[in-house]
């Protein structure tokens, strides 16, 4: 129950971040879903073997969070929460892949662990924008983007109607098993009364949905949640949008790390 109480006290502070006055805050929120777009689609375009010269996509993140003033402490802990994920993922591919490609010293490197430390920085990198973004914009309005973007309307409603479910869900599982400790005198739940009380939990929670939905039609609701006022897309979101993309084609393309190497080894010489 404390560590259900700790996730929707961290969902609350995204929403609270949401709503700060930041230079990126009042950015267009279009601009900042095409930037992010655009970030994922670098990070998945390197090689499976690609470590080092992903980490120069690390300033995006870092950089909304600090423009932003999102805790760095909370991005680690939902991005922790996704790490199991990720191992669970990459597990194998030390075994799939021995061939000995990298000499570190005494140490022979394989291509699978290549592989995994790839897909671990790609997952960190990318839970952690996810994060990051939601923190930066809300997603109320991250979903309004979507929808202006073209995205499917079914698709991004859903978005925040599971969005706003986790919530109620959040809170109705914690009565439940408030009160479930309370009658239980300490007892923990046994194995074949999970079936019961998650049939239970599920009843509580379709019971108060309906509530929700009867008072959102009684004030109007018609199938679309409304959002904030929308922003134009101005000169400050065409130059974050541009300014990040040129920054991830240089990425891209230039190998920063290889050639900030090369610079710093030539200045040493």
């Amino acid at each position: 129950m404390p560590s259900l109480a700790a996730a929707l006290l961290d969902l609350r502070e995204l929403d609270r971040l949401a709503r700060l006055d930041t230079p990126v805050h009042r950015l267009d929120p279009r601009a900042k879903v095409l930037a992010t777009a655009a970030f994922l689609a670098t990070l998945a375009s390197f090689g499976p073997r690609e470590v080092s010269a992903l980490l120069p996509l690390a300033l995006f993140p870092v950089a909304l969070a600090a423009l932003g003033e999102v805790p760095f402490g909370l991005l680690a802990r939902k991005t922790l929460l996704g790490l199991p994920f990720i191992l669970v993922l990459g597990a194998f591919l030390p075994w799939v892949d021995r061939v000995p490609v990298l000499q570190l010293g005494p140490l022979a490197v394989s291509g699978g662990w290549l592989a995994f430390a790839s897909l671990l920085v790609r997952g960190l990198l990318a839970m952690v924008t996810a994060t990051a973004l939601v923190a930066v914009t809300g997603f109320g309005d991250l979903c309004a983007a979507l929808d202006r973007l073209g995205a499917p309307r079914a698709f991004s409603q859903q978005l925040l109607f599971l969005h706003r479910y986790l919530f109620l869900a959040g809170e109705e599982t914690g009565r439940a098993l408030q009160a479930r400790e309370l009658r239980a005198f300490g007892r923990p739940l046994a194995p074949r009364e999970y079936g019961a009380f998650a049939g239970h939990l599920l009843t509580r929670s379709w019971e108060r949905a309906e509530r929700v939905h009867a008072a959102l039609r009684a004030r109007g609701f018609d199938g679309v949640l409304p959002a904030r006022a929308q922003t134009a897309f101005g000169t400050g979101a065409w130059g974050f949008l541009l300014g990040w993309s040129a920054f991830f084609f240089l990425c891209r393309w230039l190998a920063l790390p290889a050639l900030l190497g090369g610079l710093l080894a030539g200045g040493g010489s």
